[in-house]
């Protein structure tokens, strides 16, 4: 029982510790938004959706990165959105 135990702990840690591989990150300048419109997820520049004749709406959705509610970050090599407030 102590050793599943162990291994049970060892195999969480190990998925907790993995970052989705269009998510991984160095820097902040790494990180785009997820979706072209009222984002509220971020990937890596080589994930990023092809925004090319999308149309969105100018409004400011809230919990979305619109209007500078949040912004990018690279956090823990994951690429984030985190609140502005």
């Amino acid at each position: 029982m102590k050793y599943f135990l162990i291994v049970f702990l060892l195999i969480s840690l190990l998925l907790l510790g993995c970052v989705p591989t269009e998510k991984k990150c160095t820097l902040d300048s790494d990180c785009v938004a997820a979706t072209c419109c009222h984002a509220t997820a971020a990937v890596n520049k080589q994930n990023a959706p092809n925004c090319k004749g999308i149309l969105c709406t100018a409004e400011c959705k809230s919990g979305t990165l619109d209007c500078g509610q949040a912004t990018l970050k690279c956090v823990k090599k994951e690429c984030s959105v985190v609140s502005s407030s």
